[in-house]
């Protein structure tokens, strides 16, 4: 088995119950969410006229490889009805890798460690809730670390 971080986001309907389902579908489909952090409200990133986002980070296990994963979330999205129409628009539901164990991949269409995540603070604020150790393989900081130098920029 291996250790995945992925994070969570709604901001159409019922976030809080978009979320649940997306975890429960997760479990579903060879992906148990071991831990799941306290769900916060954020401002949209990006694309800013849209309501804001309920956002999380869950560490879960799975046996799928980082391309079998990447497809079950990107299924999970489209069966609760995820349309992709503005780049940062608005979604029923978004679920990005994040870390798949240490591994660092460089793929057209799939980057792990996620190409962003230093600069997300609602990435890192409930990732640095759960896990606050997990060394991001790149940049060799602790989630932690890249919160607070986050933080510090954001002054």
């Amino acid at each position: 088995m291996s250790k995945v971080w992925i994070a969570l986001g709604s901001n159409m309907g019922d976030g809080r119950k978009n979320l649940d389902e997306a975890v429960e579908n997760m479990n579903k489909n060879g992906v148990k969410v071991e831990k799941i952090s306290t769900y916060i409200e954020t401002e949209p990133y990006g694309y800013t006229e849209q309501d804001n986002f309920v956002n999380a980070v869950c560490i879960a296990e799975t046996e799928l490889s980082p391309r079998e994963l990447l497809k079950t979330l990107l299924a999970i999205e489209l069966e609760m009805g995820r349309v992709r129409l503005i780049r940062w628009g608005p979604r029923i539901i978004d679920l990005d890798i994040l870390f798949y164990e240490d591994l660092i991949i460089d793929e057209e269409d799939l980057k792990v460690p996620h190409i962003e995540i230093q600069k997300r603070s609602f990435v890192l604020e409930p990732m640095d809730e759960i896990s606050p150790e997990k060394v991001h393989p790149v940049f060799k900081k602790t989630v932690h670390e890249l919160l607070l130098e986050l933080n510090a920029c954001d002054m």
